[in-house]
């Protein structure tokens, strides 16, 4: 099989027939085999119904349909299981991504080796109240990832290589750093395409701004991960281990010049009243804290298995 177009959705029943027209008429045109697998997250409308009907009557559209709204990742994630082209396209369901651009990502990948390819979308039809914070997130991503090349991260629209979705983990809100995750996961060949971005035909956005403040702390847990992930007892013993001997050697500091003030006859105070010993006594414990927090994270990183299981109700 060619493609494997993936669309996780919300609420979007008005768009569903359309889209899969749209999709329908750009793949027979083009003669690609194909698959279409709607991801239905927790819908309260009929979009569900909707896809039932379509997978009637096309053979090529599947869906998996969650009992409660998890994400987008997890519902990529589930998608990426299923599906079985040699290259894997993504687009949201709201019709504001082209499927007249799968020619192009699909030729990127299979012509041009890439292993991502992200659509970027140059001139966007949002207001400035999204634009402006996805322009600093965008940014700050850049920077972080090392990926340079990215004007998008967290467009839709993006065009894999099989093998890509299938070694990478999608969990949490992690959708926006795919191609950090696929980074990281050894596929360096990351490319950028311009897309078209059309404005909101049906429905209003699922996304409010606090999903910029999650970014930037999924961003930093993906660094972290990315970095101390496998062996975080490197960062947190290293930390741990560094404040309990400045600890140490502060608490016997306080003790030397008591002694000092004893053997020349002088007047000393008890080490308890001096402030320099509780702070030196405060470092210890963080620092055997962070040593033992090290120890249970690098125990749990090796036991994680329950991570993306998720409770799906039907399939077509």
């Amino acid at each position: 099989m060619d493609i494997s177009v993936v669309i996780p959705l919300y609420n979007e029943e008005e768009s569903l027939p359309e889209l899969h027209a749209w999709i329908k008429r750009v793949m027979e045109q083009h003669r690609f085999s194909y698959e279409i697998i709607f991801v239905n997250d927790g819908s309260t409308d009929r979009s569900w119904e909707v896809i039932e009907h379509l997978g009637s009557e096309n053979p090529e559209v599947h869906g998996i349909k969650f009992r409660r709204n998890y994400g987008k990742s997890p519902a990529l994630f589930h998608g990426f299981e299923r599906a079985e082209g040699d290259v894997v396209i993504t687009m949201d369901a709201d019709l504001q991504d082209s499927p007249d651009e799968i020619p192009e990502l699909y030729r990127m990948i299979t012509e041009d080796g890439y292993d991502l390819v992200s659509g970027y979308k140059q001139k966007r039809y949002d207001p400035l109240s999204k634009t402006i914070p996805t322009k600093l997130f965008n940014a700050t991503a850049r920077k972080v990832s090392g990926i340079h090349n990215l004007h998008d991260f967290n467009c839709g629209l993006k065009a894999y290589k099989k093998e890509v979705v299938k070694n990478i983990e999608v969990y949490g809100d992690m959708h926006r750093y795919i191609p950090y995750l696929a980074k990281n996961a050894g596929y360096r060949k990351i490319g950028e395409k311009v897309v078209h971005h059309q404005a909101r035909k049906y429905g209003h956005t699922k996304f409010g701004l606090d999903r910029f403040v999650n970014g930037y702390l999924d961003l930093l847990s993906l660094w972290f991960l990315s970095t101390y992930g496998v062996q975080p007892m490197h960062v947190f013993g290293l930390v741990g281990t560094l404040m309990f001997i400045i600890g140490l050697v502060a608490a016997v500091c306080v003790g030397v010049l008591k002694l000092i003030a004893l053997y020349n006859g002088g007047d000393y105070t008890l080490v308890t009243d001096s402030p320099y010993f509780y702070i030196a006594l405060t470092m210890m414990i963080l620092g055997t804290q962070l040593f033992v927090g090290g120890f249970v994270a690098e125990l749990v990183s090796r036991n994680s298995q329950e991570r993306n299981k998720y409770q799906v109700e039907k399939t077509v």
